[in-house]
């Protein structure tokens, strides 16, 4: 039986919002205690779709963190200059869950991300949207999800590994 291989295709553009390290972000060790990393994701992803996907967090449609998590790769400490780079990994009917890279700023402003530089730290966020009265599941906007369409990170295509005829 053929074996799936991979095809590389370039990935989607993520978006970018400004991770500013503060003097009091590091802990007793020097570097950046892990529940910052947790609040500079939620706040990146919550001012994204304010800014970008017109969700308004008094409305009638409101996103509940359900889920997340954070793989920490390297440290950082202030007064390193630090983004989040924002994707989505899956839209679903009623939720999406964020891709989320802590990346370096080099001293010119550009990320280091997409060039081989890996992230040092990768983190996910699922937001279930919900009726913000009830509570009760509802789906994602339209506007939001038209603006989160292209930064959905979509698997690689799959084709016939070596020997397929």
């Amino acid at each position: 039986m053929p074996t799936p291989t991979t095809t590389s295709r370039p990935a989607p553009a993520r978006a970018r919002h400004p991770f500013p390290l503060r003097w009091n972000d590091n802990d007793q060790y020097g570097h950046v205690n892990n529940t910052v990393y947790y609040e500079a994701m939620d706040t990146a992803v919550n001012a994204w779709m304010i800014a970008r996907g017109g969700l308004d967090p008094a409305g009638d449609v409101i996103g509940l963190c359900v889920a997340s998590s954070c793989e920490f790769r390297e440290s950082a400490s202030y007064p390193e200059a630090l983004e989040v780079a924002i994707g989505v990994g899956k839209l679903g009917r009623t939720s999406l869950t964020w891709d989320l890279h802590i990346l370096r700023a080099s001293d010119d402003g550009a990320v280091t991300d997409g060039d081989g530089a890996a992230p040092i730290a990768v983190g996910r966020f699922t937001h279930v949207f919900v009726d913000a009265t009830t509570r009760r599941p509802v789906p994602v906007p339209d506007g939001l999800r038209a603006a989160v369409a292209p930064l959905v990170l979509e698997p690689p295509a799959l084709e016939p590994g070596p020997g397929a005829h």
